[in-house]
């Protein structure tokens, strides 16, 4: 029959052992013999005779099993250190870090509160505060926050009402840039063997200009050469001719959205569109960019274009089949730092 070693015993019959063994010890039984015979490790019978020796046989009793029955951070200490996750960055703290990790949060403890824990302790903490890991937004430092506020609270309310009452239907605006070697998704493979896949070598991009609307609409152009007036207004003029409503297209500041040629032609047709500008560095409010990460995800990154030709086909295709499902569209809006724009 094997025997459990004393790990599986009561925390009394633990204690009652190490007495027995430091006693026997005591008698004249050698170390390894009495870890033979009592079964333990010769290392445990060296400690608990040190133990004994510089602290007495008091130090052999029994303690309290489990966790902590309070944590070492305090409450005023956890508080603060929950604000200042959901306020700042923490290399904005001082810390060498651009993510809040749990190498972070364990840094950060140790700097202002000089408390040492392990990074599971951490993962604790966090899961109690409410904290899970998410990939996080990009927002730039030259965002202004007041403008932010002012367009969430007063402009586009404003906007809302003025398209209500001339029965415009709104309209948002973006451009981006596709490179053939974008890639996105996962594939399974063997562990340590990161998977292959084959495709071009060679470089090539296009551009895309396009709208939507909360209620599922979308327009698009595809080209290859530079974004300029010229084609902003070439893609204007398309739009107006496609749409039975007047246009409300809100865009970033883009030079070209604000070029002098733009601005005439847009006064000259301001019975059929106006145009309004999003705050500066503030692309999360636009919900068009989660259409610009979907084409890139789905048309482009898991697609194995050859040529260039290819690449903007599979592009207005799947364009295409999106526009014939306009849930996908008004999905976009549900978003959480776009739903304002649902409405």
């Amino acid at each position: 029959m094997k025997l459990k070693d004393a790990r599986h015993l009561s925390a009394k019959a633990q204690e009652a052992l190490r007495y027995r063994v430091v006693n026997a010890v005591e008698s004249g039984m050698s170390k390894s013999e009495a870890a033979r015979v009592f079964n333990v490790s010769r290392t445990a019978v060296h400690n608990w005779t040190k133990v004994v020796a510089s602290s007495g046989a008091t130090s052999l009793k029994a303690r309290k099993r489990g966790p902590r029955a309070s944590s070492r951070l305090l409450p005023h200490q956890a508080a603060t250190a929950v604000r200042l996750m959901e306020q700042k960055c923490p290399d904005a703290l001082g810390l060498p870090f651009y993510l809040w990790t749990r190498e972070a949060v364990q840094q950060f403890l140790a700097q202002r509160y000089e408390l040492s824990v392990s990074v599971w302790t951490i993962g604790r903490y966090l899961k109690k505060w409410g904290f899970t890991p998410q990939k996080p937004l990009r927002r730039a430092y030259e965002q202004d926050r007041k403008a932010v506020q002012y367009w969430l609270e007063t402009e586009y309310p404003q906007i809302c009402r003025k398209a209500h009452q001339e029965k415009a239907q709104i309209h948002w605006g973006d451009e981006m840039g596709v490179r053939s070697d974008y890639q996105a998704g996962r594939s399974y493979g063997r562990t340590g063997q990161t998977p292959v896949v084959l495709g071009t070598g060679k470089r090539f991009s296009c551009n895309m200009i396009s709208t939507i609307t909360n209620r599922g609409k979308l327009y698009f152009k595809l080209f290859t050469q530079r974004f300029d007036a010229a084609l902003m207004l070439d893609f204007l003029r398309r739009l107006i001719r496609q749409c039975d409503q007047k246009v409300f297209l809100i865009v970033d500041s883009h030079p070209v959205h604000r070029s002098h040629v733009v601005k005439s032609w847009v006064e000259r047709h301001a019975a059929r569109i106006r145009l309004f500008f999003l705050p500066s560095y503030s692309p999360e409010l636009n919900p068009n960019e989660l259409l610009n990460h979907d084409v890139k995800a789905n048309a482009v990154g898991r697609q194995r274009p050859r040529n260039q030709t290819q690449m903007i086909n599979n592009i207005r295709s799947y364009l295409r089949s999106t526009q014939r499902h306009p849930n996908v569209v008004q999905n976009f809006f549900h978003e959480k730092h776009v739903a304002y724009a649902a409405a």
